[in-house]
């Protein structure tokens, strides 16, 4: 950092403060992980210098030699990773992906998108009225089962051939269980209509095979590739062959312009690093880490929305304490614990104060800890949650969890 230590040293301290936060304190946001070197370098390196906008052999500027051989390792590393037919690197982002399918399936303020509660596990791009897909086409919503807290398939093929929807969405933000893509698929089918699977949280786990796979089996993937795929900040497409030009359409330049090909440099490296067979043991771990991480809870007293967790993600529900989520985050915040506040079944709060919190192990599970750490972590979460007022308590968890995570360096040497 010393070119930009002298240019702007404000920026560069805030960089510096940032480090510190996160080698000192314990990650456990769910839609956040930690991605290598090579990832951090190929993002900061001089790719993202030049526009590139088209694809590979049809760009719309010239010197895009290199940025056609880069993007096309990316999509083929994307492919193999998940044994799929087309790829599309250049979404910005998940929601950004999820717009580009959208606008390649259905007419703006005529169709109906089917898709899951942001309230009850759905993202803000599923049909949120704050969002776009929310203002520019018909929604109607499913949720869980309000007594088991999991997908009820029967009702939401109900929901389905009542609705008659162009597009049904599957995958969730905060859905602690697995999702069967091929229930979504035969649903979707059966009422003339798509199905498109954000799998954003689980790609990691997808590819890995410790969650089944959406790849081949519903008509559209997305999916961003930080998360459990531990790569940059974006987002990408998956399909079959079919669809791969009306995808591709959708995305340049039906929603954005020029790629940012220092991302899709870095997303490129991250793919490789995915094809590797430890990655595939890092999110078998991820899964055990979240699993121990939520029998600890659930022992020292705490309720978790459907009792449990299939994958990377829990959710407390903190109803029953007089607690917001918001206080929580607050008070686990000061302790060195990030987490974030979240919405659950049933739930009577706005978004902005919720009655839950949202954890996960992709983040911590990448500084290798381990089972043991996730019982260590469990219990000093729970301590804190038992009087989010006492500051003593408080400090005394901050000095245990930097502690700990000066045992796990983000960057070992």
């Amino acid at each position: 950092m010393s070119y930009l230590s002298n240019i702007d040293p404000e920026i560069a301290d805030l960089i510096e403060k940032e480090r510190q936060r996160q080698t000192h304190g314990l990650e456990l946001i769910a839609s956040e992980n930690l991605v290598s070197r090579a990832v951090l370098e190929a993002m900061g390196s001089i790719f993202t210098n030049k526009y590139a906008e088209g694809y590979p052999g049809k760009r719309y500027y010239g010197g895009c030699e290199f940025y056609d051989v880069a993007e096309n390792l990316a999509r083929e590393r994307l492919k193999k990773l998940f044994g799929a037919e087309h790829a599309n690197v250049q979404p910005h982002s998940g929601t950004q992906a999820n717009m580009a399918i959208y606008f390649a399936t259905m007419e703006c303020n005529k169709d109906r998108l089917m898709s899951m509660s942001l309230s009850q596990g759905g993202h803000l791009s599923h049909g949120s009225p704050v969002s776009f897909s929310g203002k520019m086409y018909q929604v109607t919503q499913y949720g869980v089962d309000l007594e088991t807290e999991v997908l009820d398939y029967g009702v939401v093929e109900e929901i389905a051939r009542k609705v008659r929807p162009k597009v049904i969405v599957c995958g969730a933000s905060a859905y602690p269980r697995e999702i069967d893509f091929k229930a979504f698929q035969q649903i979707a089918d059966g009422v003339e209509a798509y199905c498109m699977a954000d799998i954003a949280h689980i790609a990691g786990l997808c590819a890995s095979g410790v969650h089944n796979t959406s790849v081949g089996v519903v008509d559209f993937t997305t999916t961003t590739t930080h998360k459990t795929l531990r790569g940059p900040r974006g987002g990408a497409i998956l399909c079959d062959q079919e669809n791969a030009v009306l995808v591709d359409k959708a995305v340049f330049p039906g929603m954005q312009g020029g790629p940012l090909m220092h991302t899709i440099a870095a997303k490129a490296v991250c793919f490789k690093e995915a094809l590797r067979p430890s990655f595939q043991e890092y999110n078998r771990q991820i899964v055990k880490n979240a699993r121990r991480l939520a029998a600890t809870l659930m022992d020292r007293g705490l309720r978790l929305v459907s009792g449990g967790t299939d994958n990377h993600l829990m959710l407390i529900d903190l109803s029953d304490r007089g607690a917001t989520g918001l206080e929580a985050e607050t008070a686990l915040g000061k302790a060195g614990i990030t987490v974030n506040k979240n919405t659950i079944p049933r739930e009577s709060r706005s978004p902005f104060v919720t009655s839950g919190l949202r954890i996960g192990t992709p983040a911590i599970t990448t500084r290798g800890m381990k089972e043991g750490e996730m019982e260590q972590i469990g219990e000093l979460i729970a301590v804190v949650l038992q009087d989010l007022h006492d500051e003593g308590t408080i400090r005394r968890v901050r000095g245990e969890v930097a502690v700990l995570a000066s045992r796990f360096p983000i960057y070992p040497d």
